[in-house]
C-alpha cells in the first residue's frame, strides 16, 4: 500500500474543529485506513495483533530505522516464532542474530524480557503499562505502544515521530526534553476509546511519511487545516532540540590474526558497551591514542604483525571510535587459544567489527 498521497484524494480537516479530539482522531484514522504502511510486524486481513510481534518490532525499532529492522524481525521470528521460543535460546545465539542492528543493549534485554514474561507470565504478556514497564527493556513509549497496539488500551505511545507530530499540531515550543510531559498529555488526549492501537499507529505513520523532519507534506496532511505550527508557517522549527554535545573520540588497534581461513575472534565481557558479542582483540580503548609499539604490545600472539593504511571509525551513542588495524598470519599449529571463526562467517560480528573485516579483504585485493 502506497504512501505517496494526492492531495485531491486526502481527508480534509475543512470546518473539524481544532479541540474535538475524537474529530481529530477520526480524521487521522480514516487516513490510515487508507494509507497506513503494510509491515511485518502489523497484522492484516482482521487479525488480532500478536502481542510478542508488536514488542519484538518496537524493541528492534528504538533508534533504528524501518528498513533495517525488517530483515531482522523476519530472521528472529523464523528462527524463533514464540516468546517461549526466544526464551530457551542462548543469549549468544540472540546477541549473534542481533549483530549489525546496533544498541546492543537492547537485545540482553529482549532475552531477559521474554525470560521473564515465560517465568512470571507463563510466556503471556501482560497487557497494562504499569506491569509492562517492569519488564526488562520496557519503557514508558514501549509499554504504551504494546498496551495500545497489543491490547486495544487507551495509551500514549510518543515515539520521536510523535513527538513532532504533536508538537506542530498543538505548537509546543518548549525544548526537548522538557516537552515530553506536554506532548505525552495532548497524545493522550487525542487517544480514542475504539482503535486505541491504529491510533497509534496512525501517529506513526503519519509522522514518518508526512510530518517529516524537514520539508513536511503538509498540503497532504489530514491535519493540515489544525496545525497551528502550519498556521504560523513554523512547522521546521518543532519540536526544539538542545543542542548537540561535541563527543569525544576513543582509539584502540585492532589485532586481525588469520590461520588457515580463519580468523581469532573474542566475546566481549556481558555488561557494558557491546556486552556479549564478538569482536576483533584489540589494545585498550583510550582517549588518546597509543604510538604503535606500544599498541602492538596488547597482540594476542606474536606474529609478523603489519599495520594497515587507514583508520576504521564509527560512531557509538556518546563518542566516536577510531580503530587502525594490525594484521598478522601464523600456521595451524602455532594458533592461540581461543575462538577460531572461519573467514566467510563473521555474521556475528557488530558493525565496527564488520568495518574492521572489510579493511582487511579490501587491502587483501
Amino acid at each position: 500500500m502506497s504512501s505517496t498521497l494526492r492531495p485531491e484524494t486526502q481527508p480534509r480537516m475543512g470546518t473539524i474543529s481544532k479541540n474535538r479530539p475524537d474529530e481529530l482522531s477520526g480524521a487521522l484514522l480514516a487516513w490510515y485506513d487508507r494509507h497506513q504502511r503494510v509491515l511485518p510486524w502489523r497484522a492484516r486481513g482482521g487479525k488480532a495483533p500478536d502481542p510478542y510481534h508488536v514488542w519484538l518490532s518496537e524493541i528492534m525499532l528504538q533508534q533504528t530505522t524501518v528498513q533495517a529492522v525488517k530483515p531482522y524481525f523476519e530472521g528472529f521470528v523464523a528462527c524463533w516464532p514464540t516468546v517461549k521460543d526466544l526464551a530457551k535460546a542462548p543469549l549468544e545465539a540472540v546477541l549473534d542474530r542481533w549483530a549489525g542492528l546496533g544498541y546492543y543493549a537492547r537485545a540482553r534485554n529482549l532475552h531477559a524480557c521474554a525470560c521473564k514474561i515465560v517465568a512470571d507470565f507463563g510466556g503471556r504478556f501482560p497487557s497494562d503499562e504499569k506491569t509492562l514497564k517492569t519488564l526488562p527493556g520496557i519503557g514508558d513509549y514501549t509499554a504504551g505502544a504494546i498496551a495500545a497496539i497489543a491490547f486495544g488500551k487507551v495509551a500514549a505511545a510518543v515515539d520521536g515521530n510523535v513527538e513532532r507530530v504533536i508538537s506542530r499540531l498543538r505548537f509546543i515550543d518548549e525544548p526537548l526534553p522538557k516537552a515530553k510531559k506536554a506532548i505525552r498529555a495532548e497524545t493522550l488526549v487525542l487517544v480514542p476509546d475504539r482503535r486505541a492501537g491504529d491510533f497509534a499507529q496512525s501517529l506513526m505513520d503519519l509522522g514518518a511519511t508526512i510530518c517529516t523532519v524537514r520539508a513536511p507534506k503538509c498540503g497532504i496532511c489530514p491535519w493540515e487545516g489544525a496545525c497551528i505550527a502550519h498556521a504560523k508557517g513554523r512547522m521546521e522549527e518543532l519540536p526544539i532540540k538542545p543542542a548537540k554535545k561535541i563527543k569525544p573520540v576513543r582509539h584502540a588497534l585492532a589485532f586481525w590474526l588469520e590461520s588457515d581461513g580463519d580468523v581469532l575472534l573474542r566475546r566481549r565481557p556481558a555488561k557494558g558497551l557491546l556486552g556479549g558479542m564478538l569482536e576483533v582483540p584489540s589494545s585498550p580503548w583510550g582517549d588518546v591514542p597509543l604510538d604503535d609499539d606500544a599498541a602492538l604490545a596488547h597482540a594476542p600472539n606474536a606474529a609478523d604483525w603489519t599495520i594497515l593504511e587507514g583508520v576504521v571509525r564509527h560512531t557509538f551513542t556518546h563518542f566516536h571510535f577510531h580503530m587502525k588495524v594490525a594484521r598478522a598470519h601464523i600456521r595451524a599449529d602455532a594458533r592461540p587459544d581461543g575462538l577460531w571463526v572461519p573467514m566467510h562467517d563473521l555474521d556475528g560480528l557488530p558493525t565496527v567489527m564488520r568495518k574492521v573485516a572489510h579493511m582487511v579483504q579490501k587491502q587483501k585485493t
